[in-house]
């Protein structure tokens, strides 16, 4: 099993658990913020498992129905998270402005304080795991997992902060209006998973630092004569290459292709924490000024 698979296990089983706490004390004390906490955290178990069950298809070897492999179930589980993040955003939008308009007295100030201290406790050594595996593996969906359990681990501090406002100032509209900043910061968050995901799914191209790092180690070839076209593009944790290498017209073909099975193992070798799957088209000269329908990569 993946590390990433494990990953997911650990923040669903935490989900789970804090799902169960706080939607408990959240009805029992009539808190919008811990409501808003407890639903959000229920959320983060069906993403969390969904992200499982990504990164279990999104392994799987190419076969004859996906060619290409699974890769994009990775981007796909990332867009659905940040969009869950934002429907939950208007959710408690909507129960903030309705205790804006129906205020109600918080009750079990002191349970409910404690539970949020229990929740944020648990949260931070998530956050660090996640943060910790999303570093070690680049992985996008863990990464948006980690942001999403950071979201709720400054939203949680927030809530911990306005039933301690509450409970010593019996200042109570602070509970909608903190719910009412959780949406905003909620939706903020999200742009970023959501955008990052779609790019994935329409190919963008690898960062302009991994492109130079690959045009550097081409360059650095001794048996080609150049290089041109390259195109890159990255499917969950595989990125796949396709460049034109020019040969000496005189080198023959079993030559040019153990020259290009050379290259295709050391491209590997620079992203060594992904799968590369690289395509290698060996030209006999530089044919790239009689391509103009090419685009332009620098």
């Amino acid at each position: 099993m993946r590390i990433e698979q494990k990953a997911t296990i650990v923040s669903s089983s935490t989900a789970a658990l804090l799902v169960t706490i706080k939607m408990v004390i959240g009805v029992m004390s009539g808190s919008v913020a811990i409501l808003a906490s407890a639903i959000d955290s229920f959320l983060d178990l069906m993403v969390s498992l969904f992200n499982y069950f990504a990164l279990h298809q999104s392994e799987k070897k190419a076969d004859k129905k996906f060619n290409f492999g699974r890769g994009k179930l990775e981007a796909i589980a990332a867009v659905m998270e940040g969009t869950i993040i934002s429907i939950s955003a208007i959710f408690i939008l909507y129960n903030a402005v309705m205790k804006l308009l129906q205020p109600r007295e918080i009750d079990y100030m002191e349970l409910s304080l404690i539970v949020m201290v229990i929740s944020i406790f648990i949260t931070t050594f998530l956050v660090l795991f996640l943060v910790h595996i999303a570093k070690k593996t680049g992985n996008l969906v863990i990464r948006a997992d980690a942001l999403h359990y950071q979201t709720d681990l400054y939203t949680n501090g927030a809530i911990l902060l306005a039933l301690a406002v509450i409970h010593y100032t019996d200042f109570e509209i602070i509970d909608p209006l903190l719910g009412i900043a959780i949406t905003v910061y909620m939706i903020y968050s999200a742009f970023p998973i959501i955008k990052e995901g779609i790019l994935m799914l329409m190919d963008i191209a690898l960062e302009d630092e991994e492109i130079e790092k690959i045009n550097r180690y081409l360059d650095s070839v001794q048996d080609i004569n150049g290089h041109h076209h390259l195109t890159t593009r990255r499917s969950g944790s595989d990125i796949f290459i396709t460049v034109h290498v020019v040969f000496n017209v005189s080198v023959s073909l079993f030559d040019a292709h153990r020259i290009s099975d050379k290259i295709e193992a050391e491209l590997e070798e620079l992203f060594e924490d992904e799968r590369v799957h690289s395509i290698i088209h060996m030209d006999p000269y530089d044919d790239s000024d009689a391509n103009e329908e090419y685009l332009e990569y620098t």
